[in-house]
C-alpha cells in the first residue's frame, strides 16, 4: 500500500480527529474568508472611486507650510513684493507634461462674467439658480478642450477652434447647445458679452473706477452701488452639448438625497453656462473687465501667473509616481494635487475597514499556524508506534512526511472549500451590518458628494456603498485558497520536524 492510500484510509479510520482537524480550520477559515472578502471589496470601492474621480493633477502653492514657516513675518514684510513665492514658469508645466505618466496637458486661464441681456440656463424646475445671468469661461491651449477629450463634452456643430484660434488672438468660442437655442444663436454669429459688475460705492465716490473708455457705460443699482457695464463682441465657432447631463439625471435615485441631486444639478448647470476659448482670449478679456469695470491696471506679465496647469494622467495608478517625480520639480512651496487626494475624505470608513480586515487576515493567519501547528503534532504524537513501524519497515521518511502532508492538505481542503461559502456570507453580513452604522460614512465631513475641482466628477455615498459588493470574484476565491492552503502548509513545519526526530529503534523497544 502506498502512502496516497495510507494518508486516505487514515483519515477515514480516525474520524473522530480527521473531524476535529475540519473544524479548528473550518473555524478559522470562516474568520480568514470573512476579513479577505472585506479586503477586496474596499479594494474595489477605492479602485472605483478613484476611477470616477478621475486621473487628473494639478499644482498649487502650500498656503498652510508657507504660512507655518512664516508665521512671525511682521506686516511690512509682507508688503514687501518678493514676499510670496513666485507661480512657476509656463516652460516648467511643459516639462512636467513631458513626463511619461502624462496623457496630455493644458495651463488653463479661466474667468467669470455676468452679462445684462445675454440669458444664462437654468433648469426647468428652477431647482437651483444664481438669481442672475453668470457664466463661466475656460481657456486653454489645445484645439480641443480637455473637457472635450475627458468626454465631458461632446462638439454637436461647427468646426470648433483651429491652430489660429490657439495661438493668436482671435474672438472664437465655444457655446453650449442650451446657451445657443435660448438665446437664438447658430455657428458664425457674433455674440455680446455685455458684461456688468456692480462697484460698491465708499461715501457716494467711485474712487478706483475709470470712466474714460468709450465701451462702458454706468447705471446705478437699487443698493446704490454703481453699475458699470462693457462690451466685448466673440464669434461662435462650435456649439457643444454635455454629456453628462442625461448621465446625472439617470443616476438620480430615490436613495439619493435632495442635497445630492442639487449638487448634481448645479454641476452640469454650471457645465452648460461654460464658454470654450484660447487662453489669449480669457486673458484679454479679463485685463480689459479688470480695467473697465473695477478701474485696476494689469501688467502683462503678471497675467501669466494666473494659469492653471492640468495633467491628466495615463492611470490612476500613476498619481504617486508622478507626484513624486514632478513634486521634485516644482519651486518651493509648491506641490502636485489631483482628484484622488480626496479619497480619504468621502471613503475613510472604507478604508479603516480595509485596514482592519488586513489586521483580521494577518492575525487570523498567525492564529491557524500555531493551532494547526499544535493539532498535527499532538495528533502525531499518539501515532508514534505507526509512524516508527513504516520507518523500521524500511519507508523513507520522505513518504512518511508527504502521508502526514496529504491528510492535513484533504482535510484542509474540504475545510476551506466550504468555509469559501460561509466566510463569504459572514464578511457581508458583517459589512451590512456596519453599513447602517455612521462609522462608514463620512458625510458629516463632505456633505455626502464629491464634485472634482480639477475635472467634473460627481461621487456621492451611494456610489460608493453601490461600488462595495462582497462577492465570489475570482480574485477572493484565488486570493483565500492561495492563503489558505499556504496557511496550512506552514503550519506543518514542526510536525514534520518532529517525524524528522523519531528514531524507529527506540520506538519499537
Amino acid at each position: 500500500m502506498n502512502f496516497w492510500q495510507r494518508a486516505l484510509k487514515s483519515i477515514t479510520r480516525r474520524k473522530g480527529k480527521s473531524f476535529i482537524l475540519f473544524l479548528v480550520l473550518f473555524i478559522l477559515g470562516n474568520v480568514i474568508a470573512g476579513a479577505v472578502a472585506i479586503q477586496q471589496s474596499t479594494a474595489n470601492v477605492e479602485r472605483e472611486t478613484k476611477r470616477k474621480m478621475g486621473n487628473v493633477a494639478t499644482v498649487e502653492m502650500d498656503w498652510e507650510g508657507f504660512e507655518k514657516d512664516h508665521a512671525d513675518a511682521s506686516d511690512e514684510e509682507r508688503s514687501q513684493e518678493d514676499f510670496y513665492p513666485k507661480p512657476p514658469a509656463l516652460d516648467l508645466y511643459e516639462q512636467i507634461g513631458q513626463l511619461s505618466y502624462v496623457k496630455y496637458f493644458d495651463y488653463q486661464n479661466q474667468a467669470w462674467l455676468e452679462t445684462t441681456k445675454l440669458k444664462a440656463y437654468t433648469p426647468e424646475d428652477e431647482s437651483v439658480g444664481m438669481g442672475g445671468n453668470y457664466f463661466s469661461l475656460k481657456g486653454g491651449n489645445l484645439v480641443e478642450p480637455l473637457d472635450m477629450q475627458e468626454g465631458l463634452i461632446r462638439l454637436e456643430e461647427g468646426e470648433g477652434l483651429t491652430e489660429k484660434d490657439v495661438s493668436e488672438l482671435t474672438n472664437a468660442v465655444l457655446i453650449s447647445k442650451e446657451i445657443a437655442e435660448l438665446n437664438n444663436l447658430s455657428v458664425g454669429d457674433q455674440l455680446v458679452w455685455d458684461t456688468r459688475a456692480e462697484v460698491m460705492m465708499e461715501g457716494g465716490s467711485s474712487e478706483g473706477v475709470s470712466d474714460d473708455s468709450e465701451d462702458a457705460t454706468d447705471e446705478t443699482a437699487e443698493s446704490g452701488n454703481r453699475v458699470a457695464t462693457f462690451d466685448y463682441p466673440v464669434t461662435i465657432a462650435g456649439i457643444f452639448s454635455v454629456i453628462k447631463k442625461d448621465q446625472s439625471n439617470q443616476s438620480s435615485s430615490s436613495d439619493q438625497s435632495d442635497s445630492q441631486n442639487s449638487d448634481q444639478v448645479w454641476q452640469v448647470m454650471e457645465q452648460i453656462n461654460t464658454f470654450y476659448a484660447s487662453n489669449n482670449l480669457v486673458q484679454d478679456f479679463n485685463k480689459l473687465q479688470s480695467e473697465k469695470l473695477w478701474g485696476q491696471e494689469v501688467i502683462e506679465e503678471e497675467s501669466d501667473a494666473y494659469y492653471q496647469p492640468i495633467f491628466v494622467l495615463n492611470s490612476t495608478d500613476d498619481v504617486e509616481a508622478f507626484k513624486q517625480e514632478a513634486g521634485a520639480l516644482l519651486p518651493q512651496y509648491y506641490r502636485i494635487i489631483a482628484n484622488t487626494d480626496q479619497y480619504e475624505q468621502i471613503a475613510g470608513g472604507f478604508t479603516r475597514l480595509g485596514v482592519i480586515a488586513n489586521y483580521i487576515v494577518i492575525i487570523a493567519s498567525i492564529a491557524t499556524i500555531f493551532i494547526i501547528s499544535l493539532v498535527v503534532l499532538l495528533f502525531l504524537r499518539d501515532r508514534k508506534q505507526e509512524l516508527g513501524i513504516y520507518l523500521s519497515l524500511g519507508e523513507s521518511r520522505g513518504k512518511v512526511i508527504g502521508q502526514i502532508v496529504i491528510e492535513v492538505l484533504l482535510v484542509s481542503l474540504a475545510a476551506l472549500l466550504l468555509s469559501l461559502v460561509t466566510g463569504n456570507l459572514l464578511g457581508g453580513a458583517v459589512s451590512n451590518t456596519l453599513m447602517q452604522n455612521d462609522w462608514m460614512s463620512n458625510q458629516n465631513d463632505m456633505g455626502g458628494v464629491y464634485s472634482g475641482g480639477l475635472m467634473a466628477a460627481d461621487i456621492d455615498y451611494m456610489d460608493i456603498k453601490n461600488a462595495y459588493q462582497v462577492s465570489f470574484s475570482a480574485g477572493y476565491i484565488i486570493t483565500y485558497l492561495l492563503l489558505g492552503l499556504g496557511t496550512v502548509l506552514f503550519s506543518a513545519i514542526l510536525p514534520l520536524l518532529y517525524i524528522l526526530r523519531l528514531n524507529p529503534k527506540k520506538i519499537m523497544m
